[in-house]
C-alpha cells in the first residue's frame, strides 16, 4: 500500500488558499533553507494527486508549466499526476503524465497503487484530502504553518480527525514557517 501524504502550507488560522483561491500570501512568507521535509517528500513520492482548483492555480501562476515540460519537471520531475475535476475544459500540461479523473477516491487510489511503487503526495485541496481520509487512505499530514491570517478561504482539512487517530511526530522551524508532521492512523 502506498503511503499517502498531505504536504501543504497553511495560514495560522487554517487556510491553504485565500477567498480567491490564491496562494500569493504564501510567497510573501520568508522560507528557511531547511529542505529536509521537501527532500523526504520527493524521495518518497512517486505520484501526485490534486484537485482542479489547485491545478488551475499552478498553471495560472506559472503558465510555462503548460507549454514546456521542462518547467513542469523542474518542480515534479516525471511523476504522474492525477487531477480530480468535474470540468471538461482543463488544459493538459504538454509532455507530462497528467490524468484528469473524477469519482470515488478509492477507485483512483487503486489505479495509482497499481501504477507506482512509492508514495502518493496529496497536493490539495483540503476537501479532496478529506475524501482520502474518509476512505481510510490518509497516512500523514505535513503542514508548514505561516505567520499570516487570511480570515477566510479554503480550509486546511475540513474534516474532524481527532488525536485518537492523529499524532505529532515532528516539529521544526524553518525561516518563518513552523513545519509540523503528523501521522494519521487509517480509519
Amino acid at each position: 500500500m502506498p503511503k499517502v501524504t498531505y504536504f501543504t502550507a497553511t495560514s495560522l488560522d487554517g487556510y491553504i488558499a485565500d477567498e480567491n483561491s490564491s496562494l500569493d500570501w504564501l510567497f510573501e512568507t520568508p522560507h528557511g533553507d531547511d529542505e529536509t521535509d521537501w527532500d523526504r517528500l520527493m524521495a518518497e513520492s512517486d505520484a501526485l494527486v490534486m484537485g482542479a482548483t489547485t491545478y488551475r492555480w499552478m498553471i495560472g501562476h506559472d503558465p510555462e508549466m503548460l507549454t514546456g515540460p521542462e518547467k513542469w519537471r523542474e518542480y515534479y520531475d516525471e511523476r504522474p499526476v492525477w487531477v480530480f475535476t468535474h470540468a471538461e475544459d482543463l488544459p493538459k500540461a504538454q509532455g507530462t503524465d497528467v490524468r484528469f479523473v473524477r469519482g470515488d477516491v478509492k477507485a483512483v487510489y487503486d489505479e495509482i497503487a497499481a501504477t507506482v511503487d512509492g508514495g502518493i503526495w496529496l497536493v490539495g485541496g483540503g476537501d479532496l484530502v478529506g475524501q482520502f481520509d474518509d476512505a481510510g487512505l490518509l497516512d500523514e499530514v505535513v503542514a508548514g504553518i505561516c505567520p499570516v491570517t487570511l480570515g477566510a478561504g479554503a480550509p486546511l482539512l475540513p474534516r474532524r480527525i481527532t488525536s485518537k487517530r492523529m499524532r505529532i511526530i515532528d516539529v521544526v522551524q524553518s525561516g518563518q514557517q513552523v513545519k509540523i508532521r503528523l501521522a494519521v492512523d487509517r480509519g
